[in-house]
């Protein structure tokens, strides 16, 4: 079962890196960007049929280690690989 796992931080968590972006795109003459969020996607096979089973052992995989649960959100997506 494929899984994709999108990872960012919380709101009210200052992220540098996309300010620095959303700098950069207005340094560049792109001024109608604004409120730049980045994020880790991370796609990955499961060798289980049970979708509800998949979503936990996911769930478990970003408590323990994908995401930090202090600053960071996720969100857990099953579908075909783009």
């Amino acid at each position: 079962m494929q899984a994709r796992i999108t990872i960012g931080f919380r709101p009210g968590v200052l992220d540098p890196e996309a300010r620095a972006i959303e700098r950069s795109l207005h340094g560049l003459g792109f001024t109608e960007a604004s409120g730049l969020k980045k994020f880790k996607v991370i796609e990955l096979e499961l060798a289980m049929t049970d979708k509800d089973a998949a979503m936990a052992r996911a769930k478990e995989m970003c408590e323990q280690l994908l995401a930090n649960p202090v600053i960071e959100s996720y969100t857990v997506e099953f579908g075909d690989p783009a």
